[in-house]
């Protein structure tokens, strides 16, 4: 295993992904623990990643048509109800107050 150093500058990405895939990432991080490896999501990735780099040009681009795209962008839930204007009662400041002896 590299050394943390070695992987230098981490990027914080998100994406979007079919209900589908991302419950055959828990699947596969299951059978990695069934081999004894524990493996984090973001490690799967990358590790499909490794897998996918790996294959030849023909292969590749058939693994990558048979990927169906998806719309990307948060999926649709629930709108934010728009705060109505309140009036704001006053606070008491405590400005311009001597200190208390």
């Amino acid at each position: 295993m590299p050394a943390e150093g070695r992987l230098g500058k981490v990027i914080r990405d998100s994406f979007t992904m079919p209900a589908v895939d991302h419950e055959l990432i828990g699947i596969l991080k299951t059978r990695c623990l069934g081999l004894g490896i524990a493996i984090k999501k973001s490690e799967l990735l990358r590790a499909g990643l490794a897998a996918l780099d790996r294959l030849p040009d023909e292969s590749l681009a058939e693994v990558a048509a048979a990927v169906e795209s998806v719309k990307t962008g948060r999926p649709p839930g629930k709108k934010k109800k728009k705060k109505k204007n309140r009036k704001r009662k006053k606070r008491k400041s405590n400005r311009g107050k001597g200190k208390r002896q």
